[in-house]
């Protein structure tokens, strides 16, 4: 068997197995499976990957570094052009973003999940409006805010008690949708308390800006507490392509 028909028939078997994890949490939930999105989290890994879960039918992938995800997005853009794909591609920002790469990530992503500050909001929506003014854009931005669960600013997020301003400011620019909450447990502790809070700073959200109605929480470790706590996107990385990164190409 060839490589690349080793490598798509491990990683169909992965996705197979997430999928079932997946809804085997919802029906413990009693939550409808389509009320949570499987995000597939590409980073690390090659193209050749994202292509091979686009032929098993993922049509968003999550991406944390800008100079790998431009390269990605490219060839995907090139295998569109080609006709080699035909269903548009929509690619996630999920890692701590930087403003200075505001403008870059403004001409391809979807969305960003980890928007953290004010500033930071303030240089994506002038790089969106940049963007829907050159054409590079069709629709605002839609940006979530990273919730700090454990008050450390070096993981980057806002207290839950601070996400109200941030919620108004994003709520007002014109080149951004407010989109809802992310958040990453801090290591080692237990995802159910942790995803309990985030829920109820969520539906406190949610009673000013009621549009805002995601809730990006759950990976590879702890996708179970977080569809039990209201997750409607677990991000997967791990799960489906390994635990080992690759250089990307």
């Amino acid at each position: 068997m060839r490589q690349t028909d080793m490598r798509l028939t491990e990683i169909s078997t992965a996705l197979d197995s997430v999928r079932a994890r997946l809804a085997a949490a919802c029906l413990a939930a009693g939550r409808e499976v389509s009320d949570v999105a499987l995000l597939p989290v590409t980073k690390f890994f090659p193209a050749s990957d994202a292509r091979i879960l686009y032929e098993l039918g993922c049509r968003e992938f999550g991406e944390s570094r800008e100079q790998e995800a431009v390269e990605k997005v490219a060839d995907f853009d090139g295998a569109a052009q080609s006709g080699a794909i035909d269903d548009p591609v929509r690619w996630h920002m999920i890692g701590q973003l930087q403003r200075n790469k505001a403008r870059s990530v403004a001409k391809w992503a979807y969305a960003i999940h980890s928007v953290d500050s004010a500033r930071l909001a303030d240089a994506l929506d002038r790089a969106a409006l940049g963007a829907l003014s050159d054409g590079e854009r069709k629709a605002p931005l839609r940006v979530l805010i990273q919730v700090s669960l454990d008050g450390d600013p070096a993981r980057g997020g806002v207290p839950t008690g601070e996400l109200t301003p941030l919620a108004e400011r994003i709520e007002s620019a014109e080149g951004l949708e407010f989109a809802g909450l992310m958040a990453v447990p801090p290591l080692g502790s237990d995802p159910d308390e942790q995803f309990e809070i985030l829920r109820r700073a969520h539906l406190l959200i949610l009673e000013s800006h009621p549009r805002a109605t995601e809730l990006s929480a759950g990976m590879t470790g702890d996708l179970e507490a977080a569809v039990r706590h209201g997750s409607t996107c677990v991000r997967v990385g791990t799960a489906l392509l390994g635990s080992r990164p690759v250089i990307s190409r």
